[in-house]
């Protein structure tokens, strides 16, 4: 393991992470809301503590080996997590412990989009910009980011691509040269943010909302510039934009690459995990909203609207509301949580086991149950036309065997602290899924929660945003062997 170089990239990334404490600076000397103290404090503290990890090991040059890029992933996210939090410790309003500060910042830069804080229009404007902003930096551009600069510092980023791109394939790549990669997806992220900000603002948002919203969604995060999230404008328009934003936001970003390099739209259609994808959200909005018809929760055309709003927004894992989904009838909580452990295709901003493992288990389930039939068969399972090898069958019952695994551990350890059934299941599943909104107490916000819960919580997110596998690695014997 190669320690000072480990700590010299620490070092740059805090110090490159201080400058995100500019724009709310910027925010609040413009509106005059008195919490620009917070932010400049916290750019002090964090570019101070980097200077000074990278100061003693600036020197030092070394290639990184995969084992580097797993720790370097999680402490990049553990530390920038505390990092992240240093402006709402310092700020008045609100003034959160440091639990509710840590557990925010890291529901922001995981994408999660669970709050501890209420009265959230009453916020500085400073703030309410900063928690949209982490979740655009964590939505996908920390690390693509970081692949894109590193390389320029004569720090390889290949292992920290490898270590943080979701989906049960890693290594494919979509341009010969990594830095190339990261640029591509970059410039993709950013036109998206563009394009969802200005159909905001046209639409009828401030900038100020359209901007902070456009953040939150193209990161599938959730976090709003308001109590009553998307809801708040009470606009069709808004909602509507929200929806096509979520839904491409949630696709796998290699499919976005190619329609703006071929300038074509057929290959989406020609993927398999995007028509699953698509199947499950047309299937789930059926019947969610012919469950709020036949039981007359709402008219027939409101039941449509919040029907697909609602659907998308939980299905993705963004967890915006225009409704209070936890108290509609029969089935249908439960339904659209469960529909989350999907959540978004591989290589997207969305959270959960992702769609394309789900598909493959099923048809991998579907094999078993064909070799039952025909025990001397050889019976393939495929993507489309290719043939996916056993070995990518393994890893991926291997991801679904230990993401349940943890989630039932936490679920008992979160009902140790106290929690009812149903408010630990679903904060379990809101944060490992990097969903946010829960049922029960956690329906709202998670301000409730004892400190103990949080701090599992926390946890759950971190598993959720790095995909089980490369947090758990640490946790091995064999990991910290020479």
């Amino acid at each position: 393991m190669h320690y000072r170089v480990i700590l010299r990239i620490l070092g740059i990334l805090l110090m490159v992470f201080s400058i995100t404490m500019l724009p709310p600076i910027a925010v609040s000397l413009f509106y005059d809301d008195g919490h620009d103290y917070a932010f400049v404090g916290a750019f002090a503290i964090t570019i101070t503590t980097g200077f000074l990890i990278w100061l003693p090991v600036y020197r030092v040059r070394q290639d990184l080996r995969t084992r580097d890029g797993f720790l370097i992933t999680v402490l990049f996210w553990v530390v920038l997590g505390m990092f992240g939090a240093v402006p709402l410790i310092l700020s008045q309003s609100p003034h959160l412990t440091v639990v509710d500060a840590v557990f925010e910042s890291l529901s922001g830069l995981t994408t999660t989009g669970a709050t501890v804080i209420t009265g959230i229009d009453a916020l500085p404007k400073s703030i309410l910009y900063y928690r949209q902003q982490l979740q655009w930096l964590g939505g996908m551009g920390i690390i693509v980011l970081a692949v894109a600069i590193l390389p320029m510092l004569g720090i390889g980023g290949m292992q920290l691509y490898r270590a943080e791109t979701p989906g049960p394939v890693k290594d494919s790549k979509l341009t010969p040269r990594i830095t190339e990669t990261a640029k591509a997806l970059w410039y993709i992220y950013l036109s998206l943010t563009i394009a969802c900000a200005l159909g905001y603002w046209a639409a009828g948002m401030t900038p100020f909302d359209a901007i902070g919203h456009s953040f939150s969604t193209v990161a599938i995060g959730g976090f709003s510039t308001h109590d009553a999230s998307i809801g708040y404008f009470d606009s069709s328009v808004i909602e509507a934009i929200c929806i096509f934003f979520m839904v491409i936001s949630a696709v796998n970003f290699s499919l976005h690459f190619f329609a703006w390099r071929q300038k074509t739209i057929l290959h989406y259609f020609q993927d398999p995990e995007f028509q699953f994808y698509v199947s499950i959200l047309a299937a789930v909005t059926l019947i969610t909203m012919l469950v709020l018809v036949s039981t007359e929760t709402y008219a027939p055309i409101d039941s449509m609207r919040k029907s697909i709003f609602m659907v998308v927004s939980i299905a993705t894992t963004t967890g915006f509301a225009t409704a209070d989904f936890a108290h509609w009838p029969v089935m249908l909580p439960f339904m659209l949580f469960v529909a989350a452990f999907a959540g978004g295709c591989a290589g997207s901003t969305g959270g959960g086991m992702k769609v394309i493992r789900v598909l493959l288990i099923l048809k991998q389930g579907y094999r078993e149950i064909m070799r039952l039939v025909h025990p001397n068969a050889v019976i393939p399972v495929k993507l489309g036309n290719k043939p996916i090898s056993d070995r990518v069958l393994e890893a991926v019952w291997g991801f679904f065997s230990v993401y349940l695994i943890v989630f039932i551990i936490m679920l008992i350890a979160l009902l140790g602290t106290g929690l009812d059934q149903v408010t630990a299941w679903s904060a379990v599943g809101a944060a490992l899924n990097n969903l946010g909104p829960g049922l029960g107490d956690v329906a709202v916000y998670y301000g409730n929660l004892n400190e103990t819960a949080k701090w599992i919580l926390c946890f759950a997110m971190l598993l959720g945003r790095l995909e089980v596998f490369t947090l758990l690695v640490l946790f091995t014997p064999a990991f910290w062997k020479r």
